[in-house]
């Protein structure tokens, strides 16, 4: 289960694609967990993610 406060989120996010994934789509595709919903909670925080760099800026 993922953290429902997006500054824990962006953490938590962060963590597993400097980690274990090459990408969001990867995580979401390993984990089942949905994209846009992600993108959402984190973008209330001014963060939003950058496949370049495979983190949320």
């Amino acid at each position: 289960m993922l953290p429902k406060d997006a500054a824990m989120l962006l953490s938590y996010m962060n963590l597993k694609l400097r980690d274990f994934y090459p990408s969001l789509d990867a995580f979401c595709e390993d984990t089942g967990e949905d994209k846009s919903a992600i993108e959402e909670i984190i973008s209330q925080i001014d963060y939003h993610y950058d496949g370049e760099k495979n983190r949320f800026v």
